[in-house]
């Protein structure tokens, strides 16, 4: 790898105070994307601003029919994190079936919606579940959070705290997984909220995690696997590529979606 400063922050202000003043510093949490970035030599910053140790920023909470999940707690502490498995389950069994263990022991939920991966499982469920994302500066839904393919509405040196969201009367996320990178080629996150319901996909879509709206109606309706069998979802703004082609994927979100609903 190139040269490159370590940090180790001990708050959040120490962290945006190291990020401010590198020359091209990145905040390192689990790492299990940057690390491989930089060995391949796609990337190279100058500095690396570790917060995996900030108080408050590591577990999760329960109160009041809220969940607020610390950025740097890991993918194994919100799979096995009692309370979260009674207050929405889906969220912990998500977390659960990201990659394999040395990956959930290490990688956290605050680096994966950050990096915002086109495949990645978080952004499906903080998009359905209407969660907020908290940084040291200000507080985002996650609409106005997820931007694109790898690119979020973070601004440089802002530092991602907690996500939170209200517990949903029902939810359950179901993908198809890459079988060699356990991302999803099509994952989806259906939730039956306070403001109806809400279904998210991930892995399939040309521009990233979306919000299927045809879906949406149709379950608001009669939450049933059957109810969304009349919806049409095409190939257009589809994913494309070696491991299956736009019209492949438009099929997979359609059974997905089925297997989500029928899980609830």
């Amino acid at each position: 790898m190139y040269q490159t400063k370590y940090h180790k922050a001990s708050s959040v202000d120490e962290a945006v105070s190291l990020m401010g003043s590198a020359d091209d510093g990145k905040i390192l949490s689990g790492g299990q994307t940057l690390l491989p970035t930089m060995k391949a030599h796609l990337a190279a910053p100058s500095d690396l601003v570790d917060v995996s140790g900030i108080a408050g920023m590591n577990g999760v909470n329960v109160s009041g029919g809220t969940v607020t999940i610390g950025a740097a707690t890991t993918h194994a502490q919100v799979a096995g994190d009692a309370a979260l498995q009674s207050a929405c389950s889906a969220v912990a069994d998500l977390a659960g079936n990201i990659g394999d263990p040395a990956v959930r022991h290490v990688g956290t939920i605050g680096g994966s919606i950050a990096n915002n991966d086109p495949a990645a499982d978080y952004p499906a469920a903080l998009l359905a579940l209407g969660a907020t994302i908290k940084t040291n500066a200000r507080e985002m839904a996650a609409e106005d959070f997820f931007v694109g393919l790898f690119e979020t509405a973070l601004d440089d040196n802002e530092v991602i705290v907690s996500v939170s969201f209200d517990a949903p009367a029902k939810s359950c996320y179901a993908k198809f997984a890459n079988p060699a990178s356990r991302y999803a080629m099509a994952g989806v996150f259906v939730a039956q909220t306070s403001d109806g319901a809400r279904v998210a996909v991930t892995g399939a879509g040309d521009d990233g995690v979306y919000r299927q709206a045809d879906m949406e109606a149709a379950l608001d309706g009669n939450w049933a696997a059957d109810a969304i069998a009349g919806v049409n979802v095409g190939a257009d703004g589809m994913l494309s590529d070696m491991h299956g082609d736009a019209t492949y994927r438009a099929n997979l979100v359609k059974v997905m979606a089925a297997r989500a609903v029928a899980g609830c």
